[in-house]
């Protein structure tokens, strides 16, 4: 059908109210109809991840919060969720749970400071979800206490 809106997941977490993951998803909803699942994986931060690495649900929840508003106010259909905190869990874990989607964005910290990329988050989901990747890189916008 040609008013199907594409279903798109998007994982990102420290980079999820980014002025670069918006500005790529308004350019892929100006593409054609789509909905977007935000999933923001709990990952902790620092030696956080030694002592509890379930620590960092409240942070990513406020990420997810946070974007979610923003992705909404600027006219994107988009569902918000905290997920593992392990990034490639979280994903299988969206896709086996509340697919099918028809394509993923993956956005990252740049090269240096990306634990995900690190790990080749952007192919492994490509790999393992046999979906197209889109991977973007943003900056880190910190959450206000």
């Amino acid at each position: 059908m040609p008013d199907e809106k594409a279903r798109i997941l998007v994982v990102a977490n420290r980079t999820a109210e980014s002025e670069e993951l918006l500005e790529t998803l308004k350019a892929r909803a100006e593409r054609g109809p789509a909905e977007f699942t935000l999933v923001v994986p709990s990952t902790p931060h620092g030696v956080a991840w030694a002592a509890d690495m379930h620590s960092g649900g409240e942070e990513a929840d406020a990420h997810m919060q946070a974007a979610v508003e923003r992705l909404r106010a600027a006219g994107l259909d988009v569902e918000g969720q905290t997920g593992d905190p392990d990034a490639w869990c979280a994903v299988q874990d969206a896709v086996n749970l509340s697919g099918p989607y028809d394509e993923v964005v993956v956005s990252t910290l740049p090269v240096k400071l990306s634990k995900w990329l690190k790990m080749d988050l952007p192919h492994r989901v490509e790999r393992g979800t046999g979906l197209p990747v889109t991977h973007v890189v943003g900056k880190e916008v910190k959450q206000l206490a």
